[in-house]
């Protein structure tokens, strides 16, 4: 007796996939199901009406290589409005280490080279725009070649999520069951109420108290492809490279004595003349500046019967390592990937959760250490964190190790 397809639900019939929210996530899961899942039927939810232009969002995302190979794979990458990031510079402003053990070793820098991992990339950067148009377009692409079994919802808010025993019902003025219901859009500032999703516990939550101003800045001399991590007394900053001798700017500083509230655009550019190393050079020109507040928000599980949660509906995390995006584009590769070999639905739920957990915490636990790691008055965290550095810097397999995780996340 032949065994039923893998896209199957565990009744035999087709799975019925439903995808709430059209960001990246969501858009690159539904496209991955299209192509894996070939007998199941998905439709994708979102707020948004689909005559809205996303493609001018300027938003600035990191995307690591393991995501430009699967937007690749997706027929959803634009190679000519990307700048792939070729190196990554780390450093921290002094006074990070004791002045009689800088003078000898040196301020410390790690440096992380796509030349010395044999890539042609370490990943790139592109605006929010430039991800999701193409990724909305291969959607719809695929939609208008399989209309009965590829269904777009733009236009239609999901109101709530009830579980089901053998599914859930979801109500976007018409309540409808599906096998499984995918959530990927949410966050902090999640169109779902928290209370409609029907959570049986509450996620992780930590305000850093920090705050991230964002924007861009013009260098006179920017190195094509350099990005950039400075670690100062206040928190992290970093540069992106962008096109044109540009760069985007997160700079991360206390949230409840912000030191740069209070200055004018000029003397914002002054500072931030004084902070990087001297490699970047002179930054000549600044935009005019966003801030958003920072915080930790991770789920404990990422099912809940027959919900799962991707993306941002499923951690939110500190700008720090740049590693949102990345990861819940790796959710959403696992789980299709999952489906695509095992037609019990309940029982991938079961394994979803063991088989991403050391990537997605390991990710969580670094980036939380790391921001609640400018919080601390001790003396010498500093000093410690500098001369962490310095012996990444030192053993190169560690190194290499640590650039892998960046790339492509726990294997």
């Amino acid at each position: 007796m032949n065994a039923p397809r893998p896209t199957s639900s565990a009744s035999g019939k087709p799975l019925t996939l439903a995808v709430v929210g059209a960001g990246p996530v969501g858009l690159a899961l539904a496209l991955l199901a299209a192509q894996s899942l070939p007998q199941a039927q998905v439709s994708v939810f979102d707020a948004r009406p689909l005559d809205k232009d996303v493609s001018a969002d300027p938003r600035t995302l990191a995307l690591s290589l393991g995501s430009v190979q699967l937007l690749q794979r997706l027929d959803a990458w634009q190679a000519e409005a990307a700048q792939p990031i070729v190196e990554v510079h780390v450093s921290q402003q002094p006074p990070s280490l004791g002045a009689a053990l800088a003078a000898w070793i040196g301020e410390p820098t790690v440096r992380i080279s796509a030349l010395e991992e044999a890539v042609p990339m370490l990943g790139a950067v592109l605006s929010y725009g430039g991800i999701v148009a193409p990724l909305q377009r291969a959607w719809m692409a695929a939609c208008e070649r399989e209309p009965q079994r590829l269904l777009s919802r733009f236009g239609q808010p999901v109101q709530g999520l009830k579980p089901l025993d053998d599914g859930v019902e979801i109500d976007a003025g018409i309540a409808e069951r599906f096998d499984l219901a995918v959530v990927a859009e949410g966050g902090v500032f999640s169109q779902l109420p928290r209370e409609r999703l029907g959570r049986l516990r509450e996620p992780l939550h930590h305000d850093y108290h920090q705050t991230a101003w964002v924007g861009t800045v013009t260098l006179a001399n920017a190195r094509p492809g350099v990005a950039y991590e400075r670690f100062t007394r206040h928190g992290p900053a970093a540069l992106l490279p962008l096109k044109n001798g540009q760069a985007s700017l997160v700079w991360c500083v206390p949230g409840n004595d912000d030191p740069v509230e209070p200055l004018t655009d000029a003397q914002r550019l002054a500072v931030l003349n004084t902070m990087f190393d001297a490699e970047v050079g002179a930054i000549t020109a600044l935009s005019p500046l966003k801030r958003f507040a920072l915080g930790l928000s991770a789920e404990r599980t990422l099912t809940d019967g027959r919900t799962v949660r991707i993306g941002n509906a499923a951690q939110t995390l500190h700008p720090v390592a740049g590693q949102g995006l990345n990861l819940g584009l790796r959710d959403a590769f696992e789980l299709v990937q999952a489906l695509s070999r095992n037609r019990d639905v309940a029982q991938v739920l079961r394994r979803l959760e063991w088989q991403r957990g050391p990537d997605r915490w390991a990710m969580i636990a670094a980036t939380d250490f790391l921001a609640r790691s400018f919080t601390w008055k001790l003396p010498g965290a500093g000093a410690a964190r500098g001369l962490g550095m310095a012996a990444l810097q030192a053993l190169k397999p560690v190194k290499s190790a640590l650039a892998r995780q960046m790339m492509f996340g726990s294997r």
